[in-house]
């Protein structure tokens, strides 16, 4: 049996109560919140038995816990996670793993030196349209990757620590894109170059937008466009994505639209063509079919692996080489230059 204490019961913690619950191998059994206002709406949204605390560690002192979830805000990650690992729980924990590399890194050395479980959320990896898109570069059917585009521009308005952030869009958002570069390609970035900045309509405090250059370790790019605070022309959550190869390109909206387009003939041709005609040489590609999707599927998947003993793909010691790209962005944008990974 899971029993649980989840830490940080803000509106994070709907998605991940809801899908626990569904489960007749978990229990929670402690809740926690520096508002225990927030615990306690919980306890009582979600008719729970649970008892709610304000401070985690008398909650680990008070519970019989074997499993933890960090709903934390980013500053808190490392001692959370860092505090659970030493009590002997897992960890399910919330992207991004910290608010610094220097502790993300401590946190992986930390599971491993315990030997327990500390696994990222990374919702967006798990989609129909991501795993297809993925599964089809890998049949390498237009030949070898050369070049991953990938374009983010939504206009959200939070408010709380977001707004206050030096750099919201890379160090809350843009993993999730990084992220989802390594997974559709296969491949870790070795360098970035990054230019941050922030437009003057912008709300944020800090730099709300950027242009990130990547190179991957077989020598492809990934290029990053990025707003938060977008002006129209919004793109999804999910970014758009086009991926130049060798033998011709794929394209996704973020959403449903996702195909490719072999490179059968020039640019002279389709010129002159019709939107009938060029649509001809556009083929789309079928969505994987999958039982569960996003935080499901992500949480469904780290049970998974407890039991059988594996790891899954959003392992804390996997999960380090997008949050290296997220800091080491932040870094070159700093400095002005590119920096190694």
């Amino acid at each position: 049996m899971h029993k649980i204490i989840v830490v940080g019961c803000g509106g994070m913690s709907n998605p991940w109560i809801e899908i626990t619950n569904k489960r007749n191998d978990c229990k929670i059994v402690g809740l926690v919140d520096l508002n225990i206002d927030n615990a306690n709406k919980q306890k009582e949204k979600y008719q729970l038995s649970a008892n709610t605390y304000p401070n985690f560690t008398t909650a680990l002192e008070k519970e019989d816990a074997n499993l933890v979830f960090d709903l934390t805000v980013p500053e808190a990650h490392f001692d959370t996670v860092t505090t659970a690992l030493k009590a002997g729980c897992h960890v399910f924990g919330e992207k991004p793993m910290s608010d610094s590399l220097a502790d993300a890194e401590k946190m992986v050395t930390c599971a491993e030196e315990t030997k327990q479980e500390y696994f990222v959320m990374q919702n967006y990896r798990y989609t129909p349209e991501i795993y297809a898109l993925r599964n089809f570069l890998q049949s390498r059917k237009l030949g070898v990757v050369g070049q991953v585009s990938a374009n983010f521009q939504l206009n959200p308005r939070f408010g709380g620590f977001r707004d206050e952030m030096d750099s919201p869009l890379i160090a809350d958002m843009a993993i999730h894109t990084f992220d989802a570069a390594r997974f559709i390609t296969g491949k870790n970035a070795v360098s970035v170059y990054c230019h941050e900045f922030n437009p003057p309509w912008s709300w944020y405090k800090g730099d709300a937008s950027a242009v990130c250059i990547f190179e991957m370790e077989d020598g492809s790019v990934f290029d990053y466009r990025g707003s938060w605070c977008a002006n129209g022309i919004n793109t999804s959550w999910a970014s758009q994505w086009r991926v130049s190869c060798a033998k011709g390109a794929t394209f996704w909206d973020g959403n449903d639209q996702l195909y490719y387009d072999e490179n059968e003939i020039c640019t002279f041709a389709t010129n002159s063509m019709s939107v009938e005609e060029k649509a001809s040489f556009v083929h789309k590609i079928t969505p994987l079919a999958m039982e569960y999707t996003g935080h499901e599927a992500c949480i469904m998947e780290m049970f998974d692996s407890l039991k059988n003993g594996t790891r899954p793909q959003t392992d804390c010691r996997d999960n380090i080489n997008s949050i290296r790209m997220v800091y080491q962005a932040m870094e070159s944008a700093r400095k002005r230059k590119v920096i190694s990974l």
